[in-house]
């Protein structure tokens, strides 16, 4: 679904994802999972009219800054060790170094998932913020010692909080919005960082990186070192045409 949705940036073209391994994957930008099973229900369905269009934000990318390589390398292709990775992008690259800086370039592909950036290839944004029951539990019996208030510490009430707050950062993937989150953030005497995860509408971000890449979706990678700026944003023309169809 992921691929596919690459290489779309009609946004009046249908994309219609079906869950082929439901054992292994959730699906959640799929069909139900009961449709992987009984495909022809939901041509059916579709030739009735019996759904509703979704329309699912992508995030626009920009590259600006010194040694911005705008070139794409498509991980699908190919299984790369780190030494393979780096080879990759070499291939493409210019003899000089490109020290000089570039404007914003518009990037060829649109995220629908994700954008990772860093020195690693997985993301995890639900899971990086959501609380465990455990720790929202000692949470509250700090709270209830520090500011003597009268809670029933029973398991109830700490799972409604736990998900209450995971809930939370659930969101419609009609909403035009970017949520971002920073992984494992410095926190010394020189850096800090009071806010670690943020809704907003764009997203700018300056690598001060060495071998790093920025990661769209799993699947398509740009090379993102020292001196380069990403920005991420949401446009209405870069929306996703999708269905939805009741269990």
């Amino acid at each position: 679904m992921l691929l596919a949705a690459s290489k779309v940036l009609d946004r009046l073209k249908p994309v219609i994802g079906v869950n082929t391994d439901p054992e292994r994957s959730e699906g959640h930008l799929c069909l139900p999972v009961r449709y992987t099973h009984s495909f022809p229900e939901a041509l059916q369905k579709f030739y009735r009219g019996e759904f509703r269009w979704l329309w699912r934000q992508r995030i626009r990318l920009y590259l600006e800054g010194t040694g911005i390589n705008p070139i794409p390398v498509d991980l699908h292709e190919q299984q790369l060790s780190l030494n393979q990775h780096s080879r990759a992008f070499n291939i493409e690259r210019v003899d000089d170094e490109r020290s000089e800086t570039s404007g914003p370039q518009l990037l060829p592909v649109r995220a629908l998932n994700e954008v990772f950036i860093g020195e690693s290839l997985s993301s995890r944004s639900f899971n990086i913020n959501r609380v465990a029951t455990q720790a929202v539990e000692d949470v509250l019996n700090i709270a209830k010692r520090q500011g003597n208030l009268n809670l029933p510490l029973n398991r109830e009430l700490v799972e409604k909080v736990t998900n209450e707050y995971n809930e939370s950062l659930l969101y419609s993937p009609e909403e035009p919005k970017i949520l971002f989150s920073i992984r494992e953030p410095i926190a010394n005497r020189v850096f800090s960082s009071s806010r670690q995860r943020c809704f907003s509408s764009k997203v700018c971000v300056r690598s001060r990186c060495w071998d790093a890449c920025m990661v769209v979706d799993g699947g398509t990678s740009f090379e993102f070192n020292d001196g380069a700026i990403a920005s991420m944003m949401i446009n209405k023309e870069d929306e996703l045409r999708t269905v939805l169809l009741e269990q």
